[in-house]
């Protein structure tokens, strides 16, 4: 019976990616070609690294993860204690990171699951990994491929910040999104 319980959402999630559609129906030519324009403008695409960007002042075409303003810059997820769910105030960014990968195909990235100090260390080793594919369960949902995915896990092994205090514990308990 606790197959079910992790087989369960895994097929729900592959059923809601393999029934998403890309596709934009209108009635009118003219409206696609505005949206088409728009969003053109609200996106530089460079064609030569194929990366949206933005264009600092001299003209000179930036990846969007340098742009200090995007929600790309925040690259440490925190979790709960003892919990591999995305918190609410992250999921932004997270979606923000799968979109990033869906129009940059070329890119790839590496999830490293960390734990806490509490638990043991093989308890810890698969709370990071767990962690980590949530998250890149959440970047498969918003276009990006699993090829450009790498998960990795910790654990406790690799602190942010020393100490036993609920600072410090908090701060280890994260996947850091690597490019």
């Amino acid at each position: 019976m606790k197959i079910f319980r992790y087989l369960l959402p895994l097929l729900v999630s592959g059923f809601l990616v393999s029934c998403g559609s890309n596709e934009v129906k209108t009635d009118d030519a003219s409206s696609s070609a505005a949206a088409s324009a728009s969003a053109s403008n609200s996106r530089s695409l460079d064609s030569e690294s194929s990366s949206v960007g933005i264009e600092d002042p001299q003209g000179v075409m930036l990846d969007a993860l340098d742009d200090p303003d995007n929600t790309l810059t925040m690259r440490v997820i925190y979790f709960e204690y003892d919990s591999a769910e995305v918190e609410q105030d992250s999921l932004d960014a997270v979606r923000s990171h799968g979109q990033y990968l869906s129009v940059n195909t070329g890119r790839l990235l590496r999830l490293e699951g960390h734990a806490d100090e509490r638990g043991t260390r093989e308890y810890n080793l698969a709370l990071g990994e767990s962690r980590a594919k949530t998250v890149r369960d959440l970047l498969i949902l918003e276009g990006a491929q699993p090829e450009q995915i790498e998960v990795v896990s910790f654990g406790e092994e690799r602190p942010a910040v020393f100490g036993s205090d609920e600072a410090s514990l908090q701060k280890n308990r994260r996947v850091e999104i690597v490019y």
